[in-house]
């Protein structure tokens, strides 16, 4: 009669073979993680530069899509009730 022992290469998570499953899945998860790091770039949301007035803030977020042509008209005119 045969023992239930599989060992290493019977069915399941052994020691080693989970191991390197974890080692695949980090490396893959670093991987992905570098590639939008470098794809969205390091410096995309720097603070504006000192002395830099609202208006130029405001041009700078509509040249980045960060708000519409509505919202921009509409702060424009804001401002220029200042």
């Amino acid at each position: 009669m045969m023992s239930g022992n599989w060992g290493y290469g019977g069915p399941g998570f052994s020691g080693m073979g989970f191991g390197m499953l974890l080692f695949w899945a980090l490396l893959v998860v670093g991987v992905v993680v570098l590639l939008r790091w470098f794809a969205t770039g390091a410096d995309r949301r720097a603070p504006p530069s000192e002395g830099a007035s609202a208006l130029d803030i405001l041009a700078q977020r509509y040249a980045r899509g960060e708000i519409d042509r509505a919202e921009f008209e509409q702060k424009r005119r804001d401002l220029g009730a200042l």
